[in-house]
């Protein structure tokens, strides 16, 4: 309790701080805002034949996670701005960020270290130009998330607001180029044509898996991402989006066959890192609205699974559906809520190397009787009257944790504060 105080306290004074300076800038031509995130996560004990050294801890299990993201953008000239983004973040996942491919929290980063740091999430210069025919082309330099530009699915995106799991968020088997803290430095280009996107982004990865510094190298470490996007009007208002990526990452990274082959004890995926190693993936993205009431989200997703994941999280195959409620439809215009189902799984060679006892940066559990890892999550997001609050209780269900017959199920109850403006 006594670190979880220190931890609101700073962000009340951070508020209260923002608070002041928001009066005295609006009247001028930049944007200012301000958002704050909390949760409170909890896992009951669940059962284990055994644990190791990447799982979840079977014994019950609380943790606290805080972010706070001041966004400033300054306008330079006819189409430009410039955006520095400061961040904090404190607290920490439920066992260290680690037992799950889809991870409970998508609020937590995989660092000791639970004090709060403040640190550059983004600075980037943006030039937007528009051409006849409503046709218009984004340039973006600097540092930025890619899940900031790709996916960006309507209903399954953002933890803060909507659902919490890690592979809720984008595309579970896209491995996209970022630091521990899930920013990159690079290019990004969107050119938009009547109904259709195309977007593309040449951006540095990692110089380890999971690491907090990126470099770029057009032979040994770059990201390349392709999105397409159409959107479709129906005759009755309702509207459907449909977005195909596709992605290639060349890094250092170790390969799972070459790690299972050479393992005396325990395979080491580290051992077997060499540069110029490749992961190829796809996505697809799926989204219907009906009249502002109710919408419905899935995607797929899918890599080659042959080397070591880099950045995001251990899932080579993902799946997922969804439903998003608007509180309008029960008399509760700010209120809404979702129900989601995920499975995700790993490749072969990767099954192996985890049955072998090899650990990745986020599952190890020393062995592995595999099973699809399964996650059911639901949320409800309440405004509380007359503030620029919103507080949503979430519930997960996970079976086969860190894809493993011989774990869990594991129940999550996690209670979200929110604030922005």
């Amino acid at each position: 309790m006594e670190k979880s105080g220190k931890i609101l306290g700073f962000a009340a004074l951070f508020v209260s701080t923002f608070s002041f300076s928001q009066e005295t800038d609006s009247i001028r031509k930049y944007s200012l805002k301000f958002q704050m995130t909390s949760i409170y996560q909890y896992h009951p004990a669940f059962h284990a034949d055994y644990s190791g050294t990447n799982s979840m801890h079977p014994e019950d299990e609380g943790a606290l996670s805080l972010t706070s993201t001041l966004y400033l953008d300054v306008p330079l000239w006819k189409g430009a701005t410039v955006t520095f983004n400061p961040e904090m973040s404190g607290g920490e996942g439920l066992s260290q960020a680690r037992g799950l491919g889809g991870f409970p929290n998508g609020e937590t980063f995989r660092i000791g270290d639970t004090k709060p740091v403040v640190y550059v999430a983004r600075m980037l210069l943006e030039q937007k130009i528009q051409f006849k025919n409503n046709q218009s082309l984004q340039l973006v330099f600097g540092k930025f998330g890619l899940s900031d530009y790709f996916d960006n699915s309507l209903y399954s995106h953002d933890p803060r607001t909507q659902f919490l799991n890690w592979s809720l968020m984008t595309y579970g088997a896209w491995d996209y180029a970022a630091n521990t803290r899930g920013y990159t430095d690079g290019l990004y280009a969107n050119y938009q044509f009547d109904t259709w996107q195309i977007r593309g982004s040449l951006t540095a990865l990692p110089t380890y898996a999971n690491g907090p510094n990126v470099e770029f190298s057009f032979a040994n470490s770059n990201a390349i991402n392709i999105e397409i996007e159409k959107k479709i009007v129906f005759k009755n208002n309702d509207s459907s989006t449909i977005k195909l990526l596709g992605f290639r990452n060349v890094a250092g990274m170790g390969n799972y066959e070459q790690s299972n082959s050479n393992f005396t004890t325990t395979p080491d995926i580290q051992s077997t890192r060499q540069n110029g190693r490749t992961k190829y993936g796809i996505g697809l993205n799926m989204d219907y609205t009906h009249n502002d009431s109710w919408g419905l989200f899935g995607r797929i997703s899918y890599n080659d699974g042959k080397n070591e994941t880099w950045a995001f999280t251990e899932i080579d195959r993902s799946a997922q559906m969804g439903i998003h409620l608007n509180g309008k439809m029960w008399n509760r215009t700010d209120d809404f809520g979702g129900i989601a189902l995920v499975a995700n799984g790993l490749s072969n060679s990767h099954k192996e190397y985890q049955k072998l006892g090899g650990n990745g940066f986020m599952i190890g559990d020393g062995t592995l009787n595999y099973g699809v890892e399964q996650i059911v999550e639901v949320f409800y997001s309440f405004l509380v009257p007359n503030t620029h609050i919103t507080l949503s209780p979430d519930y997960q269900f996970a079976m086969n944790p860190g894809y493993n017959k011989d774990r869990g199920p594991i129940q999550f109850f996690a209670l979200r504060f929110h604030t922005e403006f």
